[in-house]
């Protein structure tokens, strides 16, 4: 399903972001906090996990973005967010000494839940198939993301630009540059697909790409005041990587 504008046919390539975009990252957090919730909050009743999941995904503190804008380092963040996640429900301080313990437990379930989508690997043919280059931008670390790609079956998506890169991400209009460079195509003639509208459609749009907004049903990480489609001026809107073939490939 499209909404917002016409078909656009005048791209040579696409960038995708890889978080709850070719992967359903969503759900291997839900694991990963299950697995957190079951050694540090084992006091919650079921009906809480939605939301912790829910607290973790919006990160209200905002201690995520600030990584990607390069003022904190990956591990300050992540312990910024474990003390406002236990705060949050009643879990136990989580010190330096105890921060690997913690991590471990979320990690490995975190990474043993990573699944692509079931629309990605079709899309991703389509797109082949009409001869236009596909690559990755993502805010997380190549090295990570190269991985995840793997793991999925994904690795014909290559990692062109992360967080690691430049020490920003989206929305710095640098990174989308460098990406349109290493995919060996014109910015206006990029496509760029993401989940989040700010720091991905419209960051796109406004570094000289075609923004993409993935509205996936039921998805959404955010709040309506950032994720409304009405604020999503002159940007094509699809829920599915099905839709964004159809916009792309005649």
């Amino acid at each position: 399903m499209l909404r917002g504008i016409d078909p656009i046919l005048d791209v040579d390539g696409v960038l995708f972001d890889i978080d709850d975009t070719l992967v359903d990252t969503r759900s291997a957090f839900a694991a990963a906090l299950a697995a957190v919730s079951a050694v540090y909050l084992p006091h919650l009743r079921d009906d809480q996990h939605a939301d912790v999941l829910a607290h973790w995904r919006a990160d209200v503190g905002g201690h995520y973005r600030a990584y990607t804008r390069g003022e904190v380092g990956f591990r300050a963040q992540r312990m910024a967010r474990i003390t406002a996640l236990h705060g949050e429900f009643g879990g136990p301080p989580i010190d330096d000494a105890e921060y690997e313990a913690w991590d471990a437990v979320f990690g490995e379930a975190f990474e043993g839940a990573w699944r692509a989508f079931d629309d990605a690997l079709d899309a991703l043919e389509r797109l082949s198939a009409a001869r236009l280059v596909v690559g990755a931008l993502s805010n997380a670390s190549v090295e990570h993301q190269v991985h995840k790609l793997r793991r999925v079956g994904l690795e014909r998506v290559p990692m062109l630009v992360g967080v690691d890169t430049l020490g920003v991400g989206k929305p710095d209009p640098r990174v989308f540059a460098l990406a349109c460079e290493r995919l060996g195509t014109a910015p206006g003639r990029t496509a760029y697909v993401g989940d989040e509208l700010d720091i991905d459609a419209l960051a796109a749009t406004q570094a000289g790409l075609r923004g993409i907004w993935l509205d996936r049903p039921g998805a959404r990480r955010g709040g309506a005041h950032l994720e409304d489609p009405a604020r999503a001026d002159g940007v094509a809107v699809v829920t599915s990587l099905t839709g964004l073939a159809d916009l792309l490939v005649v």
